[in-house]
């Protein structure tokens, strides 16, 4: 199985958002996600409370983690997140993003997430500061920066966003993690945040799903972006 660390540093981490996926068919869906060398597959729990929305569960995670070998992840956009990080890494999930937005002692759950064995990781909403996030920042191994508020897939992404995600960029030496996007994320998203500095990107409907092109067309032309 792999895991987060055959990620070299400067290589570029293409995730596919299962939400937006096709259920019909998932052991051909995965096939086909794996066969294109999509690196995470990238999970979102919600439980229709802490967002107006529900979407994937256990099961869900424990189906998709037996059809793959690739790194999965869990974003728990849930109340009472904590409650749950055990079950999910249990099940599988390797990197779990959780919201300072709904967890008073975040710094705690996250540390706690690193010592069951699991890489940690801190979910920002676009309505969550960078000053706001930065003394969590001393316990992640990855951000999530939201560039649509939680909840739904296929809204166009909010533009004052990237203005955090440049002081994110700016800091991430100092701290150790490495940033993820999630939300909005077209081609043209990524090839600008790829050169701004972002590692990573979560593809849903905008930038993998319901397109023309096949899933290895598509992740061959990010893959071929220029940093520079």
């Amino acid at each position: 199985m792999r895991t987060p660390e055959d990620w070299k540093d400067g290589e570029k981490i293409i995730g596919a958002c299962m939400n937006c996926a096709s259920y019909e068919n998932l052991s051909k869906t995965m096939g086909e996600l794996d066969d294109a060398g999509i690196d995470l597959y990238h999970l979102d729990i919600m439980d229709g409370t802490f967002v107006p929305n529900i979407a994937l569960g256990p099961q869900d995670v424990s189906a998709i983690r037996k059809l793959t070998d690739r790194v999965c992840d869990v974003h728990l956009m849930v109340r009472d997140a904590a409650r749950y990080v055990d079950t999910f890494v249990r099940l599988g999930a390797q990197i779990v993003h959780v919201h300072g937005e709904e967890d008073s002692q975040v710094t705690r759950t996250l540390q706690h997430i690193r010592d069951i064995g699991a890489k940690s990781s801190l979910a920002i909403s676009p309505c969550t500061s960078f000053e706001t996030a930065k003394e969590a920042l001393n316990v992640c191994d990855y951000v999530l920066v939201m560039r649509v508020n939680p909840g739904f897939a296929g809204q166009k992404a909010l533009p004052f966003v990237d203005e955090k995600i440049k002081k994110l960029v700016e800091a991430k030496d100092y701290y150790g993690y490495k940033i993820l996007v999630d939300g909005g994320v077209s081609a043209q998203s990524v090839a600008d945040l790829w050169k701004a500095g972002v590692d990573g990107f979560c593809l849903g409907n905008a930038g993998l799903f319901g397109h023309k092109e096949s899933y290895k067309q598509i992740v061959q032309s990010l893959r071929a972006l220029p940093r520079d």
